[in-house]
């Protein structure tokens, strides 16, 4: 139970001043009162009445504003403690990964017009002394990081700018003098190997192999070539322990900052793919095993998944060893990120984007538990699918139809590839809309071909529709409409009474009677009901009984489409 209660009633005098105590008091009433009070009479800039509540076990007051009134608060800065320091305080620092990141995004201009990483800006003397002499692109990095920076810790802004300033000549000096040192051995004279077993165990190791390795990459032109490069570099790699792995950690650092460039990834698996082609390829690439089990499983997936060749295959094949464990997740996330932005996967193509996206569907969740987890993957269709079941998208899908009833299947299938309960229940309006409106009905009765064939269309609609995992209420709004169609065409045709009537064997006519009660030829519905009730009536008839009778291998089968229709064998 709540203890005591009582009010207190603090006063600022002036806008910068602290709140200060003026008074308690047992009346809620009194205490808000005295408040206005105070600020009408301007004997301060703002009042605040709170209710304090004592804790009967702990002896402490709970504390709830009920009442404030007048200037707000002045914003609080934030002093610098004294133990802030800058992100990076030496050379070395700058060459960690989010370093690094940093560095691409401030420098991504000029990175790209180059066609360099930060990886060999950071070991490439040549590349140093570029960036050096083109001006203002360095002092301006420095200022994209140091600005952000001071207005997030609160330091003095050009402090830090002076302090990046030197660091960064520092770096740049500390490449330059390695290159003048001839500190990177040049592969031209040494194997790649050699130079990795003679820097193991040295200090400096991973700055000198990163050096080698990025001028190995001097003077290529293309994403596609550079990857080739350093596929050839890790065949000559040493074959295992200390050595392999300075000089494969190196390669895998490059290949993460070159694959993460959205042009080079298109240069690399094709510059003809679209963006759902893109990302196929690039699942294909970092999960070959999966995705050849999906193809052997359905063939039909080798037409949508892009052949990956050249570099690409050969680092496939080095990603499925299981080498590039960092460079593989990446990828894979970075499949995840595309699928849950705004860029179509198939700008051109609806329906190609519904097959692509139920194709990357398939691989990822055959990859979950190995790059991804399945959660993950979950979220990210369901984000996408927000996107198909946009006004805009939906047109462009059933675009190509000529008859109301091919828009109805096309939604349908649009049901089926959506994931989430939303946007499961947003494609579920588009297609009641379709099948319930006046144009539906009135093109499936004047539609020229058969009512046994208009029916047969109306139950394979019905069909996919219970199996596209929809809510039931939306199940039985959009089957109800489909079999009210169907039973206003049966009716019309008159199509069980011809069957009754039919100069056919009792067997023969119930077998087809069973199949429109069992929602075979005939959507659930009015027809369904009106076949069921006629093989009741006929079942009833002696003449049908003593022909079954006579017949009793014609028994079975017609068991099984009794019970399919709902009646008793």
């Amino acid at each position: 139970m709540a203890g005591p209660v009582h009010y207190e009633i603090y006063v600022r005098k002036t806008a910068p001043a602290p709140w200060s105590l003026l008074q308690a008091t047992e009346n809620r009433q009194q205490a808000i009162e005295t408040a206005e009070d105070i600020l009408r009479d301007k004997h301060a800039v703002a009042v605040r009445v709170t209710k304090e509540t004592m804790d009967p076990d702990t002896m402490e007051f709970n504390s709830v504003t009920v009442l404030t009134r007048g200037a707000p608060e002045a914003p609080k800065k934030r002093v610098a403690e004294a133990d802030d320091r800058p992100n990076c305080m030496a050379p070395q620092d700058i060459y960690a990964p989010h370093a690094r990141e940093l560095i691409g995004r401030v420098l991504e201009d000029w990175l790209m017009r180059n066609g360099v990483t930060v990886f060999e800006l950071l070991h490439r003397p040549d590349l140093v002394e570029r960036l050096e002499a083109s001006g203002v692109e360095v002092q301006h990095a420095i200022q994209k990081v140091a600005i952000p920076e001071s207005q997030a810790t609160g330091q003095a802004a050009h402090e830090l700018i002076r302090h990046y300033q030197k660091l960064t000549e520092a770096a740049m000096e500390r490449v330059v003098v390695a290159g003048r040192k001839s500190l990177f051995p040049d592969l031209a004279n040494r194997s790649l190997a050699d130079v990795a077993h003679r820097l193991a165990g040295s200090a400096d190791r991973s700055f000198v192999i990163g050096g080698v390795i990025a001028g190995a990459l001097k003077g290529l032109k293309g994403a596609r070539a550079r990857l080739d490069r350093l596929m050839d570099l890790a065949d000559r790699a040493p074959m295992d322990g200390p050595p392999r792995a300075l000089v494969m950690v190196a390669i895998e650092q490059i290949l993460c900052e070159m694959m993460a460039a959205r042009t080079s990834l298109s240069e690399v698996l094709g510059p003809a793919l679209d963006q759902g082609g893109s990302l196929a390829a690039v699942v294909r690439m970092v999960a070959p095993r999966e995705i050849e089990a999906l193809i052997r499983m359905d063939p039909r997936m080798a037409l949508l998944m892009p052949a990956v060749d050249g570099p690409a295959a050969r680092l496939g094949v080095r990603i499925e060893a299981g080498e590039y464990p960092i460079l593989s997740a990446a990828l894979a996330r970075m499949v995840l990120r595309e699928l849950m932005g705004p860029r179509r996967l198939r700008p051109t193509d609806a329906p190609g984007e519904i097959d692509i996206l139920r194709t990357l569907a398939m691989s990822l969740t055959a990859t979950a538990g190995r790059l991804l987890t399945l959660e993950e993957v979950q979220n990210a269709f369901t984000e996408r699918s927000k996107s198909l079941v946009t006004a805009d998208f939906v047109q462009s899908f059933v675009d190509p139809c000529e008859t109301v009833l091919c828009e109805a299947e096309q939604l349908t299938r649009l049901c089926e590839n959506v994931t989430g309960t939303a946007n499961k229940r947003s494609a579920a309006r588009w297609l009641a809309a379709c099948v319930t409106s006046l144009r539906f009905e009135q093109e499936m009765r004047t539609a020229p071909m058969s009512a046994a064939k208009k029916l047969q269309a109306l139950a394979v609609l019905h069909r996919s529709v219970r199996a596209a995992a929809l809510s039931e209420h939306d199940t039985e709004q959009i089957g109800g409409a489909i079999g009210h169609v169907g039973g206003v065409v049966e009716a019309e045709a008159r199509l069980t009474a011809q069957l009754a009537r039919a100069p056919a064997p009792p067997a023969q006519k119930l077998a087809a009677l069973l199949r429109l009660a069992a929602g075979e030829t005939a959507p659930f519905g009015p027809a369904a009901d009106r076949a069921k009730a006629e093989a009741i009536k006929l079942f009833r008839a002696p003449e049908a009984r003593a022909a079954l009778t006579a017949s009793p291998e014609q028994i079975a089968p017609l068991k099984t489409l009794m019970k399919a229709a709902g009646l008793a064998a």
